[in-house]
């Protein structure tokens, strides 16, 4: 990308643009971040984000953008509620060994 002025709105081409950089190895993640003053996390999102799209894309019957984003809901969904079971039982065992909560 290049540019030396500061871009104020990150379009999907923009986005696009950059994460075609990283994958061709012209930059990394976070060297992008730092040059553009984004998050190394939301940068290395927009590449998940485009490798998920690609491989989408490829398939023989590509699915379409709401059952992938449904899909993705359920998952994380799912991961929320093993956390929270988890975090309920430690706090249940903690009680049970006298310790603080902190």
């Amino acid at each position: 990308m290049n540019e030396n002025t500061e871009i104020k709105r990150w379009t999907a081409k923009r986005k696009a643009e950059l994460v075609k950089e990283i994958i061709r190895g012209k930059t990394s993640a976070a060297s992008a971040a730092r040059e553009h003053g984004l998050k190394p996390s939301e940068v290395q999102q927009w590449v998940d984000e485009a490798e998920a799209g690609m491989e989408n894309a490829l398939r023989a019957n590509p699915r379409d953008v709401a059952e992938l984003y449904e899909k993705r809901i359920d998952e994380l969904t799912s991961a929320y509620g093993e956390a929270m079971l988890e975090l309920k039982a430690r706090k249940k065992l903690n009680r049970h060994l006298g310790l603080d909560e902190d």
